[in-house]
């Protein structure tokens, strides 16, 4: 058994990870400040579900608390941490940027300082794959550059990267930078075009299509998600020790980048289909030209992620968009 550590465990993907480490037999730490971002009842919901574990403990801080991380970390001694939570959301950063930057730079620091004190086995955290920005080599491989930033998520994302690679180098931390690329599934965040889409549809109300609907997304299911997280949590970078041609691992730190994609990007319109055919009901669609911050389209090249677990993200989006309505509709059921 090992003492697992999840930042953000009250959240869409905190969430998910803390269930598969504690179904594997490990005790998980979980550490939330369930922010008002969206409806805490949610994260609540979720934080219930994990509760009824024996060995689950939570404690609802604030990354931004240095002191309180510190202890939590003394406390804790964790073999792996898995840092997942952050200020989400693109569209989010361009009204907020304060936001960002509170929890997503200073917040991860507080987080890498504490790894430096308690020195676990292994760091994992959360980037995405924004922070490939204004590339337009695709699909976007972990060796390619990552310098034009679009949106202020994404530049803070980066910036954590660039903390952590530090971090692991001075502190000899082994680090492993998630690149996410749009997770979905039950559970997920109200804010999110699938939550959002469903919501709508489902009231008989318009969706907003930005883009015009010409937009394409490498959607990655939570389930497959969670696999490659729990797959990556043992193994452990070593600096200069490449596993193959196409590896991150840094010269000088044991830290690599790794993206979690299936590569295999659907269009917006194919999305939507996918909601259609799930909830039997058909879409009034309110066609917007591209928000600020945003891309036209995202698109991993996963086999770095093959080389390192064996596996690429695989579940079909009609399926996992399936599974995302039934979960809806039980959920918001028992909320009437």
């Amino acid at each position: 058994m090992s003492k697992i550590l999840v930042t953000g465990a009250a959240g869409f993907i905190g969430f998910h990870v803390a269930r598969r480490f504690l179904d594997n037999g490990d005790s998980v730490f979980g550490v939330d400040g369930f922010t008002d971002y969206y409806d805490p009842r949610l994260k609540r919901a979720r934080l219930d579900i994990l509760a009824q574990h024996e060995r689950y403990t939570h404690a609802a801080v604030m990354l931004e608390d240095k002191a309180a991380i510190d202890d939590i970390f003394a406390e804790v001694r964790p073999d792996v941490v898995i840092h997942l939570a952050a200020q989400a959301g693109v569209r989010y950063s361009i009204e907020h940027p304060q936001t960002y930057i509170d929890s997503n730079v200073i917040g991860t620091f507080n987080v890498l300082e504490a790894c430096r004190a308690s020195s676990p086995g292994h760091l994992l955290f959360a980037s995405t794959s924004s922070v490939y920005g204004g590339n337009v080599k695709i699909p976007f491989a972990e060796l390619d550059p990552a310098d034009h930033p679009v949106s202020l998520y994404a530049a803070t994302k980066r910036a954590t990267e660039a903390l952590a690679h530090s971090s692991s180098h001075l502190w000899d931390i082994p680090t492993t930078a998630l690149r996410f690329f749009t997770v979905y599934g039950p559970w997920g965040r109200p804010d999110m075009a699938l939550f959002k889409f469903v919501k709508a549809i489902k009231a008989g109300e318009p969706i907003d299509v930005y883009g015009h609907g010409e937009m394409r997304r490498d959607f990655t299911y939570i389930d497959d998600l969670v696999t490659g997280i729990f797959d990556l949590a043992t193994v452990v970078p070593q600096a200069g020790l490449s596993v193959s041609p196409r590896d991150s691992i840094s010269p000088v730190a044991p830290f690599r980048v790794v993206n979690i994609a299936g590569g295999t990007p659907v269009t917006l319109p194919a999305f939507i289909s996918a909601i259609e055919e799930a909830t039997q009901l058909t879409a009034t669609q309110n066609l917007l030209p591209m928000q600020a911050g945003d891309v036209v389209e995202t698109f991993a090249d996963p086999q770095l992620l093959a080389d390192l677990t064996g596996g690429i993200p695989s579940t079909p989006i009609e399926r996992g968009v399936e599974y995302f309505v039934r979960w809806y509709e039980n959920y918001t059921g028992a909320q009437n």
